[in-house]
């Protein structure tokens, strides 16, 4: 074997090892063994949806309340134009919350 072959062997050596690595690192063989198994790629799909849904329903929640409290305090400084809009708003807001 000549110094150039040996060269080759060494860098294809190099970037094999450099692949196991990236490989162990993007846990790959777990994602393999999850698609193997329906079943628990689709419960952790379930959950993995139901926290997402739950959290951007409390992320809405607190948002808007927020918003409205924003709102509230515009009302409260009597800007001309922008007043009457917004206590309309905090109105309805406040009439849907409060009642049927």
């Amino acid at each position: 074997m000549d110094e150039r072959e040996r060269c080759i062997l060494e860098a294809l050596r190099d970037k094999i090892t450099e692949l196991s690595i990236n490989m162990e690192k993007m846990k790959l063989a777990e994602y393999v063994e999850l698609l193997e198994q329906p079943g628990r790629l689709l419960y952790v799909n379930f959950l993995s949806g139901l926290a997402r849904g739950v959290g951007i329903a409390v992320g809405f929640a607190l948002l808007g309340a927020i918003l409205i409290m924003i709102l509230q305090r515009l009302v409260m400084l009597n800007l001309p134009v922008i007043g009457g809009f917004i206590a309309e708003i905090v109105a309805i807001v406040q009439s849907r919350l409060g009642g049927p």
